[in-house]
């Protein structure tokens, strides 16, 4: 049994991840809101990553990080503070998650971290200014910090599609505006929550050891094809 610390796991994909791991893991979640289930495998605590001080844990072997935002305006529509608030949720929790755990980390089973990026960071896409300019910086804390901790943990980041959430529900808010997103992906789909759930699953197994300082993207194609 792992213990598996989650950042944002009472809703979208974090909560999948979260209903993936409870039954054989010991989860500690970490949101703001708790998470409408109980189990008893789960602990919660209640903060806000930017500005709480973070819960002390004895025993980690994964931390997984899932906070976001998708932020889509005109260019000129954007201003610095977006810039800010973006890479403070994306990249700046982040850090502060990894600084805080790191030295527990280190005595973990098979320790891992996995951060999340977006296609957009590859894909240029109008009015994703702000929002790929801050999963960049997490790709490229990826890189680096999985070459400083090559010996003692892993960390890995992944890079999804739209996927359904509540976060995108304003993006997928209709039939036609989902078949358009379907229609726009070569493969003819996006992502639901528990595939991204499942990726992050084996990123933290004994499966994927040789693994690190890499971007999973999954994209339905969007990145790698053009048909």
């Amino acid at each position: 049994m792992k213990n598996i610390v989650i950042i944002g796991g009472s809703k979208g994909i974090g909560h999948a991840i979260l209903l993936q791991q409870l039954e054989n893991n010991m989860v500690y979640n970490i949101s703001r809101n708790a998470p409408e289930i109980s189990h008893i495998n789960l602990k919660h605590f209640t903060a806000d990553v930017l500005q709480d001080a973070l819960p002390e844990l004895e025993n980690i072997d994964t931390l997984i990080y899932c906070p976001g935002s998708i932020n889509l305006k005109p260019f000129g529509n954007l201003s610095i503070d977006d810039f800010k608030n973006d890479f403070e949720i994306n990249v700046i929790g982040a850090v502060k998650a990894i600084q805080k755990y790191l030295p527990t980390l280190k005595k973990g089973t098979d320790p891992s971290i996995v951060l999340f990026s977006t296609v957009a960071a590859k894909l240029g896409m109008p009015f994703h200014a702000s929002i790929a300019t801050a999963k960049a910086g997490v790709e490229g804390l990826v890189k680096s910090l999985g070459a400083e901790l090559a010996s003692a943990v892993r960390i890995n980041a992944i890079a999804p599609t739209i996927t359904e959430t509540t976060l995108s529900a304003n993006i997928l808010r209709n039939d036609r505006m989902k078949e358009n997103m379907t229609e726009r992906h070569p493969m003819k789909g996006y992502l639901k929550a528990e595939e991204v759930a499942e990726m992050a699953n084996f990123l933290i197994s004994k499966n994927a050891k040789s693994i690190s300082g890499q971007v999973f993207e999954m994209d339905y194609g969007i990145v790698t094809f053009k048909i």
